[in-house]
């Protein structure tokens, strides 16, 4: 498991992200989503993230750039997420599913994400 942070790019603006793989899901906060497809859910969710539980009752698509990529994933909007070692806000966590699905890997050693296999186009069985 790691971290790695990084702007992702939203309708044109930074989005503060931290790309997790111990995260199984993606995490949006409520200011960020802007000019997003936000859908309310039926029933609520709840889900616990940096040692708080939280509540989802929206989720959303993001449409993004990472270091200029084109990618979409769902993430669950919440009113917070936490702060980086730093104290910056997080905006945006981008968790292992939507990692696994654009081939996105964390390079720790280096402190950048491994963009060698991003997917560009998709091929199903």
């Amino acid at each position: 498991m790691g971290r790695i942070r990084e702007n992702l790019k939203i309708k044109g603006r930074d989005c503060w992200t931290l790309f997790d793989s111990g995260a199984r899901n993606s995490y949006v906060v409520q200011r960020a989503t802007d000019g997003l497809s936000v859908v309310q859910l039926e029933e609520p969710r709840s889900f616990a993230l940096g040692g708080k539980a939280h509540s989802i009752t929206a989720s959303c698509l993001v449409q993004a750039r990472v270091e200029g990529h084109a990618v979409e994933f769902h993430a669950n909007v919440t009113d917070e997420i936490g702060k980086d070692e730093d104290g910056k806000p997080i905006e945006m966590l981008f968790g292992a599913i939507a990692m696994q699905q654009w081939g996105i890997k964390l390079d720790l050693p280096n402190e950048k994400l491994d963009l060698t296999h991003l997917a560009h186009d998709f091929v199903e069985f």
